[in-house]
């Protein structure tokens, strides 16, 4: 698969004083590298990800004027990078705990299947006149108890796997520093 020029997002950074403000939690009172970042912050990178494909490249590009501003990149995307890999954790734990139950739904469900199926045969002996319907409404009631965890299992991880991927780049994008001296 080849990769269009459209599948490089380009997140832009100051480190002037005024924009580091925005960047981070004002009530937490941590070194800068260890602070939490802003709510308006972290929407303002995932609205920068709304066309973001499989293959999409994440390159954050951050802006220093002075020495001074460049003394505060390091810390701040030590901060960026520390928040993603939190949040590809919590998305990877989701995902584990989103298995777990998917496959202990389906366990239940082909549990309640086999029960039902050996009261059939049970019943079959006793109510042969019955066994036809009996067994064709089993049939019915049994795709419509697995359905669920099958659809879940076939049709819902590939969400939480396009997150897992997208907080990954976004803790690993590379940096690019651009000089904007006045």
């Amino acid at each position: 698969m080849s990769k269009s020029i459209s599948s490089k997002i380009t997140i832009f950074l100051s480190t002037d004083q005024k924009a580091l403000e925005g960047y981070f939690n004002h009530h937490d009172p941590a070194p800068i590298y260890k602070r939490q970042l802003s709510h308006v912050f972290e929407q303002y990178i995932m609205a920068s990800l709304l066309g973001i494909k499989r293959y999409s490249v994440i390159n954050y590009k951050v802006c220093y004027k002075t020495d001074r501003d460049k003394e505060y990149i390091d810390p701040l995307m030590y901060a960026i990078r520390g928040h993603f890999t939190e949040q590809k954790l919590l998305r990877m734990a989701a995902f584990e705990k989103f298995k777990r139950r998917t496959y202990g739904l389906l366990i239940v469900s082909i549990c309640i299947v086999m029960a039902c199926q050996g009261l059939t045969s049970l019943l079959s002996g006793v109510l042969k006149e019955l066994h036809t319907g009996l067994s064709n409404s089993l049939d019915v009631f049994s795709w419509v108890v697995l359905w669920r965890p099958i659809d879940l299992l076939l049709f819902s991880w590939n969400p939480h796997l396009k997150d897992i991927s997208i907080m990954d780049r976004l803790a690993n994008a590379e940096i690019i520093l651009v000089n904007h001296e006045e």
